[in-house]
């Protein structure tokens, strides 16, 4: 005879389960379309990918946890498994555990990428620290799943303390170098590309900004790599910060018995021919000019360019400072050499004896 379906028989039970598996996998797969819609409109919509990639990245644990609780939900309403109905209850706290770690894990990860790119961290190191980050949120879940199993911790709590100050202990050199290289980068200190000058007389392009170390390189094509803790203790001059361009300033002087208003106007004409003829001159900036002090052989004074950057300062420079040569030589406005006038006196006007 074909079986009867009455309540409490087994082939109902067993059907009824079924179908509660069925709808929590249906109601998943729903969501899991709903949020890959939502994804699509909002990538369609949104200047940047950081929703459409976090709503990728919990797709996954969402259509998991549903459909885990749902089998968890099926075996727990069969009667014969009544015995271990205690131990589903467990499996099912310890399933939630899991899978939010899970999407902690990849959600966290999503977010830590888009913020180590927003700071340009460079791929290498996001890589790493993305890896990091990633393995103690697993770390951490694990803690707590084992905690709620009853599986006392704090022995693996104190082994991973003493384990973990070992190896900081060992890895300090590193450690302290991985810190302050993520320091430099978030705090915007230098950039790749960007022409800098340390305390020490050391001065280049930053060519790379590593987790151990930054690499110069210098005007000469040398390549000097300086540890990050050391780089970060450094004061250094950033030269393109906040922008590219640069002042240039010539300091010169001229006689006593010079026509100061005309050395201005020579000067600043001077000037105004150099950064309209040099493409490395800011050509916004007016020029400046003036008089510093009185000197022991001249007057001297100061004029005030822009240039581009740090390298067309040299340029800008030089340049200034030969036209001033050649249009005061035209001009007839000297610079003297430096002079000295020494007085002699005798003792009682007397001359000593030959």
């Amino acid at each position: 005879m074909p079986p009867q379906f009455v309540l409490g028989s087994p082939l109902l039970e067993a059907a009824w389960a079924v179908g509660i598996v069925l709808v929590f996998a249906l109601v998943a797969w729903l969501i899991l379309l709903g949020m890959r819609r939502v994804q699509r409109k909002i990538e369609k919509r949104a200047k940047h990918p950081l929703i459409p990639q976090l709503l990728q990245s919990l797709c996954r644990p969402v259509f998991l946890l549903l459909v885990s609780l749902g089998l968890i939900l099926a075996l727990s309403s069969v009667s014969y498994l009544e015995p271990w109905r205690a131990g589903l209850g467990t499996a099912s706290i310890a399933v939630v555990i899991v899978l939010t770690t899970y999407a902690l894990a990849r959600g966290g990860g999503v977010l830590l990428v888009w913020y180590l790119r927003k700071v340009k961290v460079r791929q290498s190191l996001l890589r790493l620290v993305k890896r990091v980050a990633i393995l103690l949120v697993y770390v951490g879940g694990l803690l707590v799943l084992l905690e709620y199993l009853g599986i006392s911790i704090s022995p693996m709590l104190a082994g991973l303390g003493l384990g973990g100050l070992a190896i900081a202990l060992a890895l300090q050199p590193t450690l302290s170098n991985f810190f302050a290289g993520t320091q430099i980068v978030a705090d915007h200190v230098v950039r790749v590309g960007d022409y800098i000058e340390l305390d020490n007389g050391t001065r280049g392009y930053v060519a790379d900004v590593g987790w151990r170390s930054t690499r110069i390189r210098t005007p000469f094509n040398n390549m000097v790599i300086i540890p990050n803790s050391r780089l970060a203790e450094s004061i250094l001059t950033n030269y393109y910060g906040p922008s590219m361009e640069i002042g240039v300033i010539v300091n010169a002087g001229v006689s006593y018995s010079s026509d100061l208003a005309h050395v201005e106007d020579v000067a600043l004409a001077v000037a105004r021919e150099v950064i309209q003829e040099l493409d490395e001159a800011v050509k916004t900036f007016e020029p400046w000019f003036g008089y510093e002090e009185f000197g022991e052989s001249n007057i001297n004074f100061w004029v005030w360019l822009q240039a581009k950057d740090r390298i067309a300062s040299f340029r800008v420079k030089s340049e200034l400072i030969r036209r001033l040569h050649a249009r005061f030589d035209q001009e007839g406005i000297t610079i003297n050499y430096p002079v000295r006038t020494t007085y002699l006196q005798w003792i009682n006007d007397k001359q000593p004896p030959l």
